[in-house]
């Protein structure tokens, strides 16, 4: 696609919309949405051009600070003194061959033993110091109170919002998945089921103006209990409901009311007929099953994602959104071992994600990203760590161009010059919209057209990352 079209779809965008929200200029209306997916249909994409995004949220603020950990033996040190008690033995951790600019070395944590041989092998990299950013910051701009902070920045219900929004300075709540769906739908032309599907309840990452979050769990479609069933009263009883939904009503409450239950008991036998035809494959989790067959609970998300990824033919979907999490990472104390125990599921759960995605040939078509609140101090509270900003992040799938370190590593010292302070809250090299605009461009979002998904992406430098193979 020219660059010349990108242009004038943008500039067609721009004069068709109405308002939007003051400087972020953050939604286009529904009728620009409406024409903007007709114009996607029209031009169609690639045959078999299958794509499915993840979003795994670490709720609580994940401790990257010991996810990525300083290797080389001068930054070690150094990393010793600054986390004192927070500090991994150097013999336990799991190198990378991957040196950072500055020279220095970096090693997994030990407990993500699993996750290494993809990572060397290039299905895994790693998004050093991102955050939630209003625009570009320095250290005397921070300190001196000279520039527009995200709002509420150490909250973590807050800084979750604008993680999933990426839109720090609105107090509109639509996610940044919401938008990108809005955009793509029409890749899912014919399809019941939404395009946003979440595994772990409400989110605000796929909230959006047109497209609905679906909710489903790792078990499978949530509907109405034994709405199938062939003995009385039971079966009287759905009969009534379906008489009661198919009617039509004078009230506009009663008519959406109506369309709502019926749509949504209609998605329900849809996905429940499909999804019996696609097995559990818990041979597929063999490291998230522990001795007594019992799977993690973010593995089970993982399975049940897959196996909607592998239903999309038989569910007419092109793009799919999916949402997952993992909560307890708010380690204010016993950080070390409940840190180790947390990423020991985590990177299992994304191992045999990963390798199940290998085996069944979809692994191009689906990338996994990390998200959370925020970083932790770097220095101790005196059994675990504080909220912070800056973290590290995964990017997993096999159009990752994986087995390396992208962005800035700060400099790490309490105190130091990426320090908000003097306990160690990195200031973000490398925004959430730069991170989120590589994976939209990856999902199909021509580049005249990201400012559709991420309102604030020109104010910064890098809307293309490279991390993902486009």
């Amino acid at each position: 696609m020219s660059d010349e079209h990108h242009y004038s779809r943008r500039k067609f965008l721009g004069q068709a919309a109405c308002a939007g929200l003051g400087m972020t200029g953050l939604l286009s209306t529904v009728g620009t949405l409406r024409l903007f997916n007709a114009a996607m249909a029209q031009e169609g994409t690639p045959s078999g051009d299958n794509k499915s995004l993840i979003c795994l949220f670490l709720y609580g603020g994940n401790d990257a600070n010991n996810t990525l950990v300083p290797y080389d033996l001068a930054a070690y040190t150094e990393y010793e003194r600054e986390r004192g008690i927070l500090a991994l033995p150097r013999n336990e951790l799991l190198p990378l061959n991957a040196p950072g600019d500055d020279g220095r070395e970096f090693a997994f944590h030990p407990a993500m033993a699993n996750l290494l041989p993809y990572f060397q092998s290039g299905d895994l990299a790693m998004l050093t110091n991102v955050g939630t950013l209003v625009a570009p910051i320095t250290q005397a701009e921070y300190q001196s109170g000279g520039a527009a902070l995200p709002p509420h920045l150490f909250s973590h219900n807050d800084q979750q919002v604008q993680w999933q929004t990426s839109v720090p300075d609105s107090v509109r709540k639509v996610g940044w998945g919401g938008r990108l769906a809005d955009l793509m739908q029409s890749l899912n032309s014919g399809a019941d089921i939404s395009m946003n599907v979440s595994i772990a309840g409400s989110n605000f990452f796929q909230v959006g103006e047109e497209v609905l979050q679906y909710h489903v769990s790792d078990r499978g479609s949530i509907g109405l209990n034994q709405y199938d069933a062939s003995w009385s009263p039971i079966r009287e009883m759905y009969h009534a409901t379906d008489e009661m939904i198919g009617r039509s009503y004078g009230h506009i409450f009663e008519q959406e009311y109506a369309a709502i239950m019926k749509r949504a008991v209609g998605n329900d036998t849809l996905l429940t007929s499909v999804l019996s035809t696609i097995p559990q494959h818990d041979d597929l989790f063999p490291l998230s099953t522990d001795a007594e067959g019992t799977m993690s609970r973010i593995a089970r998300q993982l399975r049940m994602i897959l196996r909607m990824i592998l239903a999309r033919n038989a569910l007419g979907m092109r793009r799919q959104i999916f949402f997952a999490a993992l909560g307890g990472f708010d380690t204010h104390d016993a950080q070390l071992e409940d840190h180790h125990a947390l990423l020991s599921s985590l990177s299992n759960a994304l191992a045999d994600f990963q390798g199940a995605s290998n085996t069944l040939g979809i692994a191009d078509e689906v990338t996994l990203f990390t998200a959370s609140d925020f970083n932790r101090t770097y220095n101790s509270n005196g059994k675990g760590s504080d909220h912070a900003w800056g973290s590290h992040h995964m990017v997993m799938g096999g159009a990752v161009q994986g087995g390396q370190l992208y962005g800035n590593m700060p400099v790490l010292v309490n105190g130091g010059p990426d320090d908000t302070g003097n306990r160690g809250s990195w200031i973000p090299s490398m925004s959430t919209d730069e991170m989120a605009s590589t994976l939209a461009l990856w999902f199909g979002v021509p580049p005249g057209s990201l400012d559709q998904v991420l309102p604030n992406i020109g104010r910064f430098n890098n809307p293309n990352l490279g991390f993902m193979q486009l």
